[in-house]
This record gives structure tokens, sequence and C-alpha cells, in this order.
């Protein structure tokens, strides 16, 4: 059975920006949506025998997100429709989503199995029939699809002003017919089969707005506009029982079918209401969402309800009460409202707070649905709240919360996270350990009611330190005040008896040490104030050109970022207390600002709808895109993986990927005045690879398919092996290549094992290999040219020379030394400390070759390439064969000869080091 509600209407497209359309930024790529649960579309149930359980699917836009009944966790998400879903139905085998005049059939809500073409409009009402498919339009068409074949059976129009369809349903046993209930009050029983009107009821002349049939042959309950509800036997035309809903609209029926004759009805403002049957009264209710229900579905053979509602829920409440009644079992929520403030919590980065304009304080996880929370809705009184029991027209609910600060060391102890309002003075503390609002209302002794002249004070800033023990607040009033977290006192006032400021204040940042408070207000005046006692007068002041908007600090690098009125931005060294870069490049009203986890990024959202990415070393615009709704509050993940965003009038938090941490993008400058290209919101998609599958079976190659993409700038950069001769150019080898030839012997000695090695029973033929990291045969011995010649391998009878060795001797008169190089990278340290081992005469080497090792090492130093790799060999070298060296004159010429190489090049390096300190020294030593 579906149903259209009174006030529900054919959503609207929503216009997109013409121009550039991309699906990422040249930084950030859609990710995924996270907060959504349902929304005014009617969740569809269906039975799985080999699950044993019951999966519920809910519309959360131009996707569903099939859930199970037993633990409420999500299965999947299906790919994107071209458009908004409107209507939802369900079989054995198919999911049926309509959208933009088709309806998909999806199996496994992963895969799309059919498309059903040829509406005129919109379709709001669904019923699989047995093989067939019955879809009602807005046109007031009734096309009757045949589900394998994918075309037409049978095509009824009726008249809108006798007959106007808003609801449709099977009775059992009723076979090839279907019940219609219309605008009008009249119900139709239509046979498909042989397209006839069997008859036509009228008992109520009020708009029909849900049909559901009841367990017993030959009856239905049939919901009305007006909140009448009748029992209606169809058989004999008879009216069995009537019910009048005092809550309005009635917008589903459901019978219990587990053994109590109940039936439930939901009403437009939120209730359940459970009506007796045999003994014709109401046997409960339970105000179970804050707007309309729109689903009501009593599970087969259980004592549970299903319920969904635009409110972004979806719970189910068992009837296990001693009277009979309902209790909420589970559920799943998400905002009402829309978000008006996240942040990052932890630095794990897997949770995000959330505060909505429901009042609201949430917790999403990016790992698991099923890890979400909520902490709660603010009010002045808890107590009164909770013994209400009530959503709607609470008179103790408090304003939305605009800002709020949070701090993770002492969060198992105490209350660590505190929030203002809008509007009011009062900031509220809350606890994320034990989610839930804690006890503290902190207001400053000089706002106390019976103490206070200035009834539009309110709080306008706020932040935490970094011990987790003090939150500093700031007024509309210019006042800072600074409160102990655990126990709520007033502990000081910045300024004494004297406001800190004369205008209202706009931002505040903390340093990580407790040492400095920086406050900035409407005036442009930014002062910094000793954090502890004695704040009286500031130790410094900042004027800048325009009064402050918000303030944003990155503790770690000791950086504040101050928004200005002008819309440009300010980042100011704390203890330099300079500005130190200033970015021009916003349109409108800055929303928020946030630091990427290293500092070299300041990512600032405006009312223009853009978001942008600043390089703070190098000062230039790196990104920008522009989203459909302006971004009102943003936040970096500590790991640097995601970014998150919330958008005006959007319930969800929309997760970007960091493309840098997986691909090599090459970032350059970007004119901050020239337009941004649009980027398409994320979607609730788990896996991407589902959309583009969906897409593909749908005939769209992308979500945004006609629009033209614009151009990407591919630049390839590759990395030179040197920047330049006069800098130490390290290898790049892993730290286990070079590091441990000096304590080889050692961790031989550990690693030895403890019983000798098996000899196989059949040794295989082995050809001489070369040793290295490549498996490669060694067959310099072996005679090419002349095949006449013998193939036998040459002995030489002189020395034991390795082919490393050879090649040194090589370099005698070729001076090639990169091969060389090349070649002695390769090996593995047992190999290297053994090709160095034996070039001395007595284990098989010559003099030349230990002479021109030396040399090799020389040239690694005069070139400054592989300088690690250089030392470590050399010392290697030295430790083997230093008693030997000095019996060579030659060899101690050669030996001194790379001591001047290499301090010459250690000269060189020190010097630029020593002069790039003593122009930063000097420049900290001015700007004090």
């Amino acid at each position: 059975m579906t149903h259209l509600g009174e006030e529900d209407s054919p959503v609207e497209e929503k216009k997109k920006p013409r121009g550039i359309v991309r699906e990422s930024s040249q930084i950030f790529r859609r990710n995924r949506a996270l907060g959504y649960v349902s929304n005014h579309v009617p969740a569809v149930t269906r039975y799985v025998q080999r699950r044993r359980d019951t999966l519920l699917i809910t519309c959360i836009g131009r996707s569903f997100q099939v859930y199970t009944a037993s633990h409420m966790r999500l299965l999947h998400v299906s790919g994107l429709h071209p458009d908004e879903i409107t209507a939802l139905a369900t079989d054995r085998l198919h999911t049926y989503a309509a959208s933009n005049k088709c309806i998909y059939a999806w199996r496994a809500g992963k895969h799309i199995r059919h498309v059903y073409r040829g509406h005129e409009g919109n379709v709001h009402l669904l019923l699989p029939f047995g093989r067939n498919l019955i879809a009602v339009d807005r046109k007031n068409v009734l096309k009757v699809w045949n589900i394998p074949t994918d075309d037409v059976y049978l095509n009824v129009p009726f008249d809108e002003e006798e007959f106007s369809i808003t609801a449709l349903a099977h009775p059992p046993t009723y076979v090839n017919k279907i019940v219609l209930g219309s605008r009008q009050g009249l119900l139709k029983i239509l046979n498909i089969k042989k397209n006839t009107i069997l008859c036509t009821l009228s008992h109520h002349l009020q708009r029909i707005t849900c049909l559901e049939p009841a367990p017993a042959l030959d009856v239905m309950g049939v919901g009305h506009s007006d909140g009448t509800i009748i029992v209606l036997n169809l058989k004999f035309d008879t009216v069995l029982i009537t019910f009048k809903q005092e809550w309005g609209t009635v917008s589903q029926l459901s019978f219990r079918t587990d053994g109590p004759p109940i039936l439930v009805s939901a009403s437009g403002i939120g209730h359940l209401v459970f009506w007796n049957l045999e003994e014709r009264k109401l046997a409960g209710q339970v105000q179970a969402h804050e707007r309309k229900v729109t689903t009501a579905i009593c599970l087969p053979s259980e004592p549970v309800v299903f319920t969904t509602s635009p409110d972004n829920s979806m719970k189910i409440f068992v009837f296990d009460m001693s009277d009979g009644g309902a209790r909420l079992l589970r559920m799943r929520e998400g905002h009402t409202k829309p978000p008006l403030f996240i942040r990052y919590h932890g630095a794990s980065g897997v949770s995000i707070l959330s505060a909505g304009d429901d009042s609201t304080l949430r917790v999403f996880s990016t790992i698991s649905e099923s890890l979400n929370k909520s902490m709660g809705r603010a009010t002045y009184n808890p107590k009164a709240t909770k013994k209400k029991n009530h959503f709607m027209y609470d008179k103790n609910s408090m304003p939305p919360i605009l800002e709020f600060t949070a701090d993770a060391t002492r969060e198992k102890e105490w209350d660590n996270i505190a929030a203002m309002h809008a509007g009011i003075i009062q900031t509220t503390t809350w606890s994320f350990h034990k989610s839930r609002l804690g006890d503290h209302r902190l207001v400053p002794q000089k706002f106390y009611n019976k103490n206070r002249d200035d009834f539009q004070a309110e709080t306008t800033s706020i932040v935490a330190s970094h011990c987790g023990n003090y939150v500093i607040i700031g007024y509309s009033t210019g006042d800072v005040e600074r409160f102990n977290m655990q126990s709520g006192q007033h502990r000081l006032s910045y300024g004494g008896f004297r406001s800190a400021h004369e205008a209202a204040v706009r931002g505040l940042a903390c340093d990580n040490l407790n040492q400095y408070l920086v406050s900035g207000c409407s005036q442009g005046l930014v002062k910094f104030w000793p954090f502890k006692d004695n704040a009286l007068k500031p130790v410094a002041v900042l004027r800048l050109a325009d009064g402050v908007a918000q303030m944003r600090h990155h503790r770690e690098s000791s950086m504040v970022a101050i928004g200005l009125d002008s819309f440009k931005i300010y980042v100011v060294d704390m203890d330099t207390r300079v500005v130190i870069r200033k970015f021009v490049g916003h349109t409108a009203k800055l929303n928020d600002m946030a630091f990427s986890p290293d500092s070299r990024w300041l990512i600032t959202a405006s009312m223009d709808s853009t978001i942008k990415v600043w390089d703070i070393p190098s000062s230039y615009m790196i990104d920008h895109f522009k989203v459909q709704q302006p971004c009102v509050s943003l936040s970096m993940s500590p790991t640097g993986d995601f970014l998150a965003t919330a958008h005006i009038g959007l319930l969800g938090i929309y997760l970007w990927a960091n493309k840098t941490l997986f691909n090599q993008i090459s970032l350059r400058s970007i004119d901050p005045n020239e337009p941004a290209p649009y980027v398409g919101l994320p979607a609730s998609i788990c896996d991407a690879m589902d959309l583009d599958d969906a897409m593909q079976e749908l005939g769209i190659d992308d979500v945004n398919d006609n629009v033209e993409l614009g151009e990407q700038i591919d630049a390839q950069y590759e990395t030179p092996k040197q920047l330049t001769p006069e800098l130490i150019t390290l290898s790049g080898l892993a730290a286990s290549r070079w590091q441990n030839l000096l304590d080889l012997e050692l961790i031989k000695q550990r690693n030895k094992p403890k019983a000798p090695p098996k000899t196989p029973k059949q040794a295989p033929f082995f050809l001489p290999t070369v040793a290295g990291l490549d498996l490669r045969f060694d067959v310099s011995n072996v005679q090419t040219g002349n095949t006449e010649q013998s193939r036998v391998i040459e002995v030489s009878s002189l020395n034991n020379l390795t082919a490393f060795g050879k090649q040194l001797e090589a370099t005698a008169t070729s001076k090639d030394f990169d091969s060389v190089v090349q070649r002695i990278t390769q090996l593995g340290p047992s190999m290297v400390d053994f090709e160095i081992k034996s070039l001395h005469p007595d284990a098989g080497g010559t003099r030349l070759a230990m002479l021109q090792f030396l040399s090799l090492i020389e040239h690694m130093f005069g070139t400054n390439q592989n300088f690690e790799l250089a030392q470590s060999y050399l010392s290697v070298y030295l430790r083997s064969h230093g008693l030997s060296l000095s019996e060579s004159p030659e060899l101690v010429r050669s030996l001194r000869s790379v001591a001047q190489t290499q301090q010459a090049a250690w000269e060189r390096i020190e010097s630029k080091l020593i002069y790039g300190t003593g122009v930063v020294a000097a420049l900290r030593n001015f700007a004090r």
C-alpha cells in the first residue's frame, strides 16, 4: 500500500549553476554524505527468508538506503537517480524507485534490472502486483507495467475533477483487483485484467490519504484528511468501525498481525495512535516524531511498528508495555534542521561533532552509522524536559548552538565541550564521554539578573584551553571571562574592572602552553593578554584596517587566522605578534576557516558559495571551487584525509577526500578573482563503484551528463635527481640498506639459526649468479662471438676478484664511476660488506681495486649525490682495511684526497645553514 499526504507535492528540481561542472576540485574529491536517514517519501519493508530478517528501505533524496530491522545496520546505499525519488515500492525480487517520470527496478539495491519509461508526469504511487507493477503519475494516469518485458500492459487515464487518485492498495484474495482512493473521497475497485470498474464506494466525502488491507478478508482501513478512520467491508459495502483522530490528517494506517486486534494510525504532527478494534476505543498513543509520520508499518507476525518521518529519523517501537502500549526500541536519526557548526573531535579523525539549528549536539562517525549518537537537546531545565517527553512546544528549549569548543584532554574526567547559543548570555557545557548535556551554565556575576543592566548582551566567541581545565568566553559588551570547566566557577576577568574591549569580542585564541590569550573585536583591535593572573593590561595590541569577524587558530604552529568584515583574511604569528600573510579573494561574508593539520593550508568558506584553499608558505591560492549552497562550517580531519562541510538548508555533513594523499598532484597558483568551477555535493554513496555502475546501466555517463566539462590541467612534474649541484642529495634508499652496515656482524650473530639448514635430497644444477636484489646469471666469463671456440667458463689463475672488483679495476682507464655506483646501490647490506672486504689482496683482491674504491668514494662526494651511502661505505672500508692502508703510500695519498673532498662538501653546506639561521634570528629579534 502506498499513499500521498495532503501536503506532499512533487519535489522541485534544484537549479544548478551554469558553467564549468567538475567531479572534484584540484585538491578535494567528493566522497560521501553523512547524517541522512529519511525524508518525506514513505519507506517500504521486505522480508528476506534467507536472512530471516526484514529489510527497511528509506529514501534520502536521489538514492535510497537499506537497513536491517534486527539491528538497524546499514547494508548498502543505492546508486544515484537522475532526479529526486518520488515513490518507493518493493516485492520479492526488486526495489522500485520512481524518479524523473521513470521507474527503476533495482536488484539487491545495486544493479538496475529494468527501466520503465512512458509517464508524462512524476510518478507518486507504486504498487507491485504479481508480475505487474501499477504506477500512478501526477497527470492522473494509471499504468500497469509488465515487469519482465518492460512494456505497458494497461493504460487507464482518470478525470481529475471526478476522480483524482491519491491512494491504492490490493486486498488479499481479490484476484486481478485493486482499490483506488481519491481526493473526492470515493473508492473504486478496478479489475486490471478486464479494465473495468467493478464498483464505486462513497462513505466519507473527504480526501482519502491512505488505504490498508486488514488481516480479515474483505476488510480494509481507510484514512482521511480530516482525521476520520473507517474500517470498511468491501464485499457488503458496510462500515464496520469509525474512529476520529484528533491529531489531524491520517497519514498512514497499519494492522498488527501478531495477535492483538490493534490498528495503528499516524498523524501529520508526529503522533502514533493505537485503536482497539474489539473494544472500539482508543488503546494508547505516543508522540513518535517531531514532524509528520510518513511511514507506519507493523512488521508481519512481530509486535513492532516501524516509522519514518521528514524529521530525518526512523524508529522501531515494540508493544511490550504492561498496558499494551509501545515504547521506543531502536532508532536512527540525524539533524532535524540543518547543522550550523561542525568540528572533528579527537586525534583519530573518526568523530565529527555537529551542532544543528534544532538545538541538538550530535556525533557522527566516519566509519559506521551505528556509531552515531545524539548528545541531547539544549534546554534550560533538563529534568522538566525529560519528564514532559515532548518534542514540540517545549518552553525550556534553548536557542540553537552557534559555536562550540572542545578538547579531548580531560573528556573522561569532566565536561569537555562548551557551547554558546544564539541571542543569550548563557554558555552550556557538554560531556563527550557521557554523551549528554552537562550540569553547568556559565554566566559571569555581572550578568546575573539582579545585577544586569544590559539585556541585549550575548555570547559572541568561545575557546577552550589546551589543558582542558578552562574555557574563555567573549561577549558582545567587550568582556572576556575565564571559567573552570570542572566546577563551572568564574576564575578571571581580562582587563580587570574594565572590559577587555570597547566593542563586541568576535574571536578568541589560546596558545598551546597557556602563555597568551588573543582576543579580537569588531573595531579591528587584536589584543595579546597574559593567560594567567594579573591580566589587567594586554602585553601587545595589533590594530587592523577593518573589524574582526571571526578568528581561528592552529595551536601547534602558533598561527591565528583572522577574518575581517571586509572579507579579507590575515594570518598572525602569536610569537612575533605580526601579520605574516594577507589573503584577498572572497566577495561575501566569511562563514568559517580551518587550518590543515600541518598548517600549510588555510581553507575558507564564504557566503559567495565558494571554498578556497590558501597555501600559507607561498601566500598563493592553490584551489577553489563553488558549491550549490554556501558552506556555513568546515573542518579538516586531524589526519588530513577528509574535509567535512555543512551547508545552508541541508541536513547532512559532506566529506571531501584529500587527493594529495593518494595521487601526485601538481599545485599551481590561481588568481583569486577568477570564476570558481562548480562542483556538485557528495552523495550518500559508500562505494563509488556502485554509483558508476548504476549510472552506466541507466545510460548516463555522469550525474551531470549534459553539462560541459571544464578543462583539466594535467601537468606532469618529474622530480629531478638533484636540484642543484651545490646541495647534498641523499639516495632515498631505505635506511636498512645502509644504516646497519657497521652492525652487520652483531645482526648475523642474533639471527643465527639454532639448527643447521637441511640439505635437499636432490640438489639442482645451479648457474653462477650476480649478487643483488634482482636474479641475474653471471656470464661474464662465457666466450661470445666465435662459435668454434670452447664454451668452457674460464677460471682466473691470478686473483679471485668478484664482478664488482673487476668493474672497479676497469674504472682506472674508463673513469666511468656511474655504472659502479648503480651496481653497488642495488646490493643488499651483506653483499656490500662482502664486496668491500674482498678488495684486499689477502681476500683475493688487488691494490688497484682498493685504490679505485677510494676514487669511487671521492667521486660520490664530489657530485654530492648519494651522500649518506658514501659515508656508510667509507666507514665499512676503513673498519675492514684500516691497518693495511698505512702500508701503501699511494692509498694514503688517496685517503687524504677523499678527506679534503668530504671537508669541502660539508663546509659548503655548513655555511648555508649558518647563514639561514642567522637571518631567521635577526628577523625574530627585529620583530620583537
